[in-house]
C-alpha cells in the first residue's frame, strides 16, 4: 500500500505564494501518476495538476497554467505544488492523490487534504 501525507497549506493574500508537499511512503514503486486535486466549499472536487512518476511529464488544468508548478524529489518520494499569483478562487482543500493500478484507472490513494485560503 501507498500512504500520502500533505503539508504546506495556510492563509495567504491574493497574489501571494504557497508550496504544498505530498510525501509518499510504503510501496511507492507501484505509483504510476501523482496528482493534486482541490475541492472548494459547496463544489465538486476538480483536477489541478498531475505528474507521471516514471517520466515527470505533467498536465495542468487551464485555470492554474502559468501559476502553479508541480515537481518531484525522487530521493524523498515527495511531490511539490508551487502555487504563485494565488487568487481567492484558488481557495479550497487540496488533496494529493496517486494512481497505483495502471495509467487508465482512477486515482485510488488519497491524502487527508490541506486547506488553502486566499484572501482578497
Amino acid at each position: 500500500q501507498v500512504q500520502l501525507v500533505e503539508s504546506g497549506g495556510g492563509l495567504v493574500q491574493a497574489g501571494g505564494s504557497l508550496r504544498l508537499s505530498c510525501a509518499a511512503s510504503g510501496r511507492t514503486f507501484v505509483i504510476y501518476d501523482m496528482g493534486w486535486f482541490r475541492q472548494a466549499l459547496g463544489k465538486e472536487r476538480e483536477f489541478v495538476v498531475a505528474i507521471r512518476w516514471s517520466s515527470s511529464s505533467t498536465a495542468y488544468a487551464d485555470s492554474v497554467k502559468g501559476r502553479f508548478t508541480i515537481s518531484r524529489d525522487n530521493a524523498k518520494n515527495t511531490v511539490y505544488l508551487q502555487m504563485n499569483s494565488l487568487k481567492p478562487e484558488d481557495t479550497a482543500v487540496y488533496y494529493c492523490a496517486a494512481r497505483t493500478r495502471n495509467y487508465y484507472t482512477n486515482y485510488d490513494v488519497w491524502g487527508q487534504g490541506t486547506q488553502v485560503t486566499v484572501s482578497s
